[in-house]
């Protein structure tokens, strides 16, 4: 009789089918106007974020804001592990840390063994922040049209 069994400690960097979907919430941090915005990327424009690690610049058409650069500067993955920049890899290692980025002590000298996912973007990624490096003419909320939705917002009160 023949077992299959997966092991969770392999993982293999296979490339995504057409029929496997990622999808990544997108928190781009506008240095300008100090402000973030979320947005959703799904499809291609997605699967073209795969294998992009920390510290990469991407061009800002796959986040549907063209003519801006953007710079990955963290993220988490499925289950609220922080992305570290030097941590080699797509998966999730347990770290002895100390007070620094994913583990935060409350006396000084402490240290504990605590769960970080690596620097690369992978489908267990769900979040990702990005940071704005060159801006287009256009504002990121004209691009994303969310001077439309106060509108519409205001609109809604008004008819109350």
């Amino acid at each position: 009789m023949l077992e299959l069994y997966s092991c969770k400690h392999h993982e293999s960097n296979v490339s995504l089918g057409d029929n496997e979907m990622v999808e990544f919430k997108v928190v781009i941090n506008d240095t300008k106007s100090g402000k973030s915005h979320q947005v959703e990327v799904s499809g291609h424009h997605a699967n073209s974020l795969i294998g992009k690690k920390i510290g990469d610049e991407v061009d800002g058409i796959f986040i549907s804001l063209p003519g801006y650069k953007l710079e990955i500067t963290g993220g988490t993955d499925k289950n609220g592990f922080p992305m570290r920049k030097d941590l080699p890899g797509m998966r999730r290692r347990r770290l002895l840390l100390t007070d620094s980025l994913g583990f935060h002590a409350k006396e000084k000298g402490l240290r504990m063994k605590k769960s970080i996912h690596g620097n690369t973007v992978s489908q267990n990624v769900v979040q990702i922040n990005m940071c704005v490096t060159k801006f287009s003419s256009k504002p990121i909320e004209k691009i994303l049209n969310l001077d439309g939705d106060k509108e519409k917002k205001e609109e809604a009160k008004e008819e109350q």
